[in-house]
């Protein structure tokens, strides 16, 4: 039932908010339909239609609270005047055309990225302000405020619920995809805290994508969707093998790739081969290729790291991110030697990294393969000292220690 709840309530959200347009009143109503969903489905079962059932109920919430609050008589009766009934049936509904423009009003540019997320988990996800406080291991006032002002937020700007045109769809598609990446990225390796992952994190990004993709099927803004989930695919495909018994990190060279998921992988394959047959790939999508090239090795030495510098080429020419930049150096480490990768790090310009692990992280790597054991020490002590995440602090700290002796 708990599935079928949260399958449903984004869709019926996006049908209450495209016939009553408040955000705010909408998803109150919502969240009373889906208490007594609770309690009434677990004594008489399912109904045929729970999407349905959520939409009547939470109409009715919402008609017995304007009736109880006269000041909104008015803009009560210039609803029944303008749409259905609210004792009808609920009007047919697309889950996909609602879930995709849910997310376009959700990722609205007047709202910040932190306050994108949050409502989009909010209000796509149906998790509780709780579930995604955890998530993100932020205190509950603070999510529950960035949700609150969001909502507000909308309100003020006047953002109605309408069914997103091509020209919409091109403006928000890259802050939907990014707020997905970000939740994805944060659920498989937490930025803080002394778990690795965030499960649900994990697995809600990748439900969300798939809607997604889903939700853009026949338009061309679909391709750099389907990139991302399959990055997010061949990337969780590996969950398993990337932690001991223990929590510790394992990387990548040292994974048991018999404990990947190969389902995962082959999905995520074919997704990523079928869009960069469709054309010029994005960003997400050659980074799946990327993942793809490390999934088809049986072994970390039988990896073409020749490929993966390409791939990395290309995609730093797309988007000159400081993170594909570090990537890049780790794919020259491996074709050219970790001396010329340390030689391009020195000159790159990370300023937008200042302060952050990744950065020492990836010297330490490149010096210890370079036979430099006293720079490698001092950088993964302080690639240590930087991160908040606990795995990967043990894991750097660690590499530090092994490599002591032979400072």
């Amino acid at each position: 039932m708990i599935d079928v709840l949260r399958e449903s309530a984004p869709v019926a959200l996006g049908v209450l908010v495209r016939r009553h347009r408040d955000f705010d009143a909408c998803e109150d109503a919502l969240q009373e339909a889906l208490l007594a969903a609770s309690r009434t489905w677990a004594e008489e079962g399912l109904p045929d239609n729970p999407t349905g059932w959520l939409v009547t109920t939470a109409t009715r919430r919402l008609v017995e609270a304007h009736r109880r609050d006269a000041a909104r008589r008015r803009r009560e009766e210039h609803d029944a005047r303008r749409g259905p009934d609210p004792t009808d049936p609920p009007d047919p509904v697309d889950p996909a055309d609602d879930t995709l423009t849910l997310l376009l009003l959700c990722c609205h540019p007047a709202l910040r990225v932190p306050s994108q997320v949050a409502l989009t988990l909010r209000a796509v996800g149906g998790l509780t302000t709780a579930e995604i406080a955890r998530g993100l291991l932020l205190p509950e006032p603070t999510v529950a405020q960035r949700i609150s002002r969001a909502k507000a937020k909308l309100t003020e700007v006047g953002r109605t619920f309408a069914a997103p045109d091509a020209a919409q769809r091109r403006e928000r598609l890259p802050a939907v995809l990014a707020v997905l990446s970000l939740v994805f990225t944060e659920g498989h390796t937490a930025s803080a805290g002394e778990a690795l992952h965030r499960t649900d994190l994990a697995d809600e990004a990748i439900r969300l994508t798939r809607g997604l993709v889903t939700a853009l099927d026949g338009v061309p803004e679909r391709g750099e969707a389907a990139g991302l989930l399959a990055l997010m695919l061949l990337t969780d495909a590996r969950r398993a093998a990337r932690t001991r018994a223990d929590g510790g990190l394992v990387p990548l060279a040292d994974q048991d790739r018999t404990r990947w998921d190969a389902t995962a992988i082959a999905e995520g394959t074919a997704l990523v081969t079928a869009v960069l047959r469709e054309g010029v790939p994005g960003p997400y999508t050659v980074q799946a290729a990327i993942a793809a090239v490390h999934a088809e090795a049986g072994r970390a030495e039988d990896t073409d790291w020749p490929q993966v510098l390409a791939l990395y080429d290309t995609l730093v020419g797309l988007w000159p991110d400081p993170m594909a930049r570090l990537g890049r150096l780790v794919a020259l480490g491996e074709v050219h030697g970790p001396v010329a990768a340390l030689t391009e790090l020195d000159a790159l310009d990370l300023t937008e990294l200042r302060g952050h692990h990744r950065v020492p992280a990836v010297r330490a790597h490149l010096a210890e393969a370079a036979g430099r054991p006293r720079e490698a020490v001092a950088a993964y002590r302080e690639a240590a000292r930087r991160t908040a995440s606990g795995p990967e602090r043990a894991y750097l700290l660690d590499r530090a220690s092994r490599l002591d002796p032979l400072a």
